[in-house]
C-alpha cells in the first residue's frame, strides 16, 4: 500500500512571506521541532545561497551527531547546473534536492518571455539531475512550478524524463492556489498512474484550499498507485495567502470522514509536539496564531453557545472532533509573578546563571558558562527578541554548531 509522507517547507517557502523571516537559530529550531514531530523531510533553505551556508553546514553537522535525526534535510535549487554545481561547492554534505523549474505555458510565456519550450525545461531539468547525481545526492525531488496550469501531457512527458534519469519523485506546484480538491484528485491520479512515479503536492491557499488540494492530491496519486508526498508550512505560513498548514494536513489525513479509514496518516509523526511548535513558530515569525486556527487556536476547542457547552460537558465527541491533549495543549503554562531575570545581548554572568539554574543546565566551570553567555548574547543580537527556553538549551548543549549558525559573512 503506498504511503503519504510530508515535506515541511516553513524554512524555504515560509520564510519568503513578504515582510517576515526567521534568524538562522530560528530556522534551526524549526528544523528541531520538525524531528521531533516526526516529520519525514525539511526543505531547509537554499544551499547555493551565501548567507544561507553556516546555516546549512551546520545543520548537515547536527545531522550526522544525530541532533537532527532521522528527518532528512533537503535544499531548494533552481533546476540549473550551475545551481546544483554551487550547492555542493558550498554544502558538501548536502544529500537531498529538489530542483524546481517552470513548465506552463504562461510561465514560459511570460516568465521566460519566450526563450523556452517544455522541451528545452526538460532538458535543463535532466542535465540538474544529472548534476546532482554526480556529487552523489542520494534523492532528488524535481518541482514542476505552475503545475496547475501546465498541460498533463507536458507534465506526463517532464515526470517520465525525470524518473528515466533518476529522480526519486515529482512536485507538482498549484503556484497559484488555482486548483479545486476535485480537479486536482483526478489529476493527481491520472498523473501517478501514467507516470509511475511519486509525486509531491505543493498547494498554495489563495482560494482557500490549500489543505483541501494538499490531501485530494494526495489521494488521487495514492489511488494511482504511488507513494505521496505533501508540502506544508507550520500555521500555513507562505507567499501571499500561505501555504498548507501542517497540522490541518495531518488531522485531515487523521480525521476526515473519507481518509480516516484509509490509512494515511504518517506513521512517524507525534502529534503531542505540535503546540510548543505552533506557539514558538507564532513567537519566531512575530504572527498571532488567530483565534479560529485549527487545533492550536484559542478557540479551538472554546464553546460558548448554550447548547454545544451543554454537548460538550455532557461528552466532549458531541462538539470535539478530536482530543486537545493529542495536540499537546492542556498543560498548565508557568508564568512567574514578581521578579524576573532573562538573559540578551546585555546579560551579565549572575543573572545569566540565574535563568539557566532555573532551567536546571549546569556548566562544568566558569570559562564554559562564560563562553555560553557571549553565545545567548550573540543570539540575542540576532534574533532581535528575548530567547526561548528551548532555545537557551540548545545553544548550551552544541555550542559550536550554534557559534556556526550566528556567523554570516557579507563576501567581499
Amino acid at each position: 500500500m503506498p504511503k503519504v509522507y510530508i515535506i515541511d517547507v516553513t524554512n524555504r517557502d515560509g520564510v519568503q512571506t513578504s515582510r517576515i523571516g526567521l534568524s538562522k537559530l530560528e530556522k534551526t529550531m524549526v528544523n528541531w521541532y520538525l524531528n521531533e514531530l516526526g516529520v519525514f523531510q525539511s526543505e531547509f533553505g537554499f544551499p547555493f545561497t551565501l548567507h544561507e551556508t553556516n546555516y546549512l553546514n551546520a545543520n548537515l553537522e547536527l545531522a550526522e551527531m544525530g541532533v537532527l535525526s532521522p528527518i532528512r534535510l533537503e535544499g531548494w535549487c533552481r533546476a540549473i547546473t550551475k545551481d546544483v554545481e554551487l550547492a555542493f561547492k558550498l554544502c558538501p554534505k548536502i544529500r537531498h534536492l529538489n530542483l524546481s523549474i517552470s513548465t506552463s505555458p504562461l510561465m514560459l510565456e511570460l516568465k521566460f518571455k519566450g526563450k523556452m519550450t517544455i522541451d528545452s525545461v526538460i532538458e535543463s531539468m535532466v542535465k540538474a539531475v544529472e548534476a546532482a547525481k554526480k556529487f552523489r545526492a542520494e534523492s532528488i525531488g524535481v518541482n514542476a512550478e505552475d503545475a496547475s496550469r501546465t498541460d498533463v501531457a507536458d507534465l506526463i512527458e517532464f515526470a517520465k524524463a525525470a524518473k528515466e534519469v533518476g529522480a526519486a519523485r515529482v512536485r507538482y506546484c498549484d503556484t497559484l492556489g488555482t486548483d479545486d480538491p476535485l480537479t486536482i484528485y483526478e489529476r493527481m491520479k491520472e498523473l501517478a498512474g501514467k507516470t509511475k512515479i511519486p509525486w509531491e503536492m505543493h498547494c498554495h491557499n489563495d482560494l482557500g484550499m490549500g489543505v483541501a488540494c494538499s490531501v485530494a492530491g494526495a489521494k488521487g496519486i495514492i489511488d494511482g498507485g504511488q507513494d505521496a508526498y505533501i508540502n506544508t508550512t507550520i500555521n500555513g505560513m507562505g507567499e501571499r495567502a500561505g501555504n498548507a498548514d501542517l497540522l490541518s494536513v495531518l488531522l485531515a489525513l487523521k480525521y476526515a470522514s473519507g481518509l480516516k479509514d484509509k490509512n494515511l496518516f504518517p506513521g512517524n509523526i507525534n502529534l503531542t509536539k505540535i503546540w510548543d511548535f505552533a506557539k514558538y513558530a507564532s513567537y519566531a515569525f512575530g504572527i498571532p496564531i488567530p483565534v479560529n486556527q485549527v487545533g492550536v487556536g484559542d478557540n479551538a476547542f472554546a464553546h460558548e453557545s448554550g447548547i454545544h457547552a451543554d454537548g460538550a460537558l455532557k461528552n466532549r465527541r458531541n462538539y470535539e472532533l478530536y482530543d486537545y491533549e493529542e495536540l499537546g495543549r492542556g498543560e498548565p503554562e508557568l508564568v512567574e509573578s514578581g521578579r524576573m531575570i532573562t538573559v540578551g545581548e546585555y546579560s551579565g554572568i549572575k543573572g545569566f546563571r540565574n535563568v539557566y539554574g532555573n532551567l536546571e543546565v549546569e556548566f562544568k566551570d566558569d570559562k564554559e558558562a562564560a563562553e555560553v553567555l557571549e553565545l545567548v548574547r550573540y543570539a540575542n543580537v540576532n534574533t532581535q527578541k528575548p530567547l526561548t527556553k528551548e532555545e537557551l538549551i540548545f545553544i548550551a548543549k552544541y555550542p559550536e554548531q550554534v557559534r556556526q549558525i550566528l556567523t554570516v559573512q557579507p563576501p567581499k
